[in-house]
């Protein structure tokens, strides 16, 4: 028989239970706990379980969190909601509960991969049923998944679908496919434009000193600057990450996660979080001094530098995130597609946000050729 909690932290948690469900999953266990630690402003942590018997079945993160409509938009849509804010300061701001984290690429679903595929919708209802219960008492109005990849859509329209939820468009997640031998061979099948360029860029290597570093406190401070100038140049940010994120993500995950900090001389101009497991690097954040570093090429220098490392460490694929599509197409990535699923608790309410629902899913890679 199939029974369902919600905890409020992995503490008591088996750490080798947890990451069983998730096992191609670098943002498992060790990763969730660093982000639980840090402290981020304005989220509240939960833990969805599902056991049969002893044995855990399946498991996500979820969070509360007072959710603005506008976080998330871009473009005219944003520019509406923020002038009815700007009339009525609390209007169009939901409680909203969220399956999957702030700080995690997708949904983060696992799931033991002993349940049959079949089984596996009825698994996610109760594990829906219970993150609703439990965002009800909180006083969640919102319920809500993080990205979740078109592959997994059909195991969510069918769980998610019957209780209501609907999917919309969400930002696609840039992978780049390590099939290739050496940086030449890499350059050699990119257009002649871009392979063109790229060269030219690379000739600022030698004006940059690059190390790779698990322990950042001595530049922390400067790290922190470099985060809120780069936060503050993006079309939409949802969580505020803190200090305690920066340098506990390393030290919880010891050789799963690492720093490449770029300096001209002593000036540290950019820094860039990094996980990585036996086959893929997952690219977290690159924080930029945006004048200099534009200057110095760096966001190219540590795209092949991150190329160069998968080649080294015989790693399968480069993970580079949810941003920057243009230059991401042309470096050669492909896009998989994700999708947000969500539904409100009040009936009316619900019809007018699914109503509404296509100015949220704005497309920021309509246009852009591969």
């Amino acid at each position: 028989m199939l029974k369902a909690q919600v905890v409020d932290s992995l503490a008591g948690q088996d750490r080798a239970s947890w990451d069983a469900l998730f096992p191609d999953v670098l943002e498992g266990y060790d990763y969730l706990t660093a982000v639980e630690r840090a402290a981020l402003p304005g989220f509240r942590w939960r833990y969805i379980l599902v056991s049969e018997g002893d044995l855990l079945v399946a498991a996500a993160p979820a969070f509360h969190t007072d959710y603005g409509l506008e976080t998330t938009l871009v473009g005219a849509p944003r520019r509406v909601i923020e002038s009815v804010r700007r009339a009525v300061p609390n209007a169009l701001t939901l409680r909203l509960a969220c399956i999957g984290s702030p700080c995690t690429v997708t949904a983060s679903l696992g799931i033991a991969a002993r349940v049959a595929e079949p089984d596996r919708p009825q698994l996610l209802r109760v594990l829906l049923e219970a993150f609703e219960q439990d965002a009800m008492q909180a006083r969640c109005g919102l319920f809500a998944s993080k990205d979740v990849i078109a592959a997994d859509r059909p195991l969510w329209d069918a769980a998610a679908g019957p209780l209501g939820y609907r999917p919309i468009a969400s930002l696609p997640i840039a992978d780049l496919d390590i099939d290739f031998a050496s940086l030449e061979e890499y350059l050699g099948r990119l257009s002649a434009g871009t392979r063109k360029d790229m060269r030219r860029k690379l000739r600022a290597l030698p004006r940059v000193r690059i190390e790779f570093r698990t322990e950042i406190d001595d530049v922390l401070d400067r790290v922190m600057a470099l985060y809120a100038e780069t936060r503050a140049r993006a079309d939409m940010s949802f969580e505020n990450l803190t200090a305690d994120y920066f340098r506990g993500v390393t030290r919880q995950m010891g050789a799963g996660a690492f720093y490449v900090l770029y300096f001209q001389d002593d000036d540290l101009l950019a820094a860039n979080l990094l996980l990585q497991d036996d086959a893929v690097l997952l690219d977290k954040y690159f924080l930029m001094d945006a004048e200099r570093g534009r200057s110095l090429n760096l966001y190219f220098l540590s795209w092949f530098t991150n190329v160069r490392l998968c080649l080294e460490r015989g790693l399968e694929r480069y993970e580079s995130g949810q941003a920057a599509y243009r230059n991401k197409l042309r470096l050669g990535s492909r896009l998989t597609r994700t999708s947000i699923y969500f539904r409100h608790r009040n009936a009316v309410v619900n019809g007018a946000m699914q109503l509404f629902a296509p100015l949220f899913a704005a497309d920021p890679t309509v246009g852009l050729a591969a």
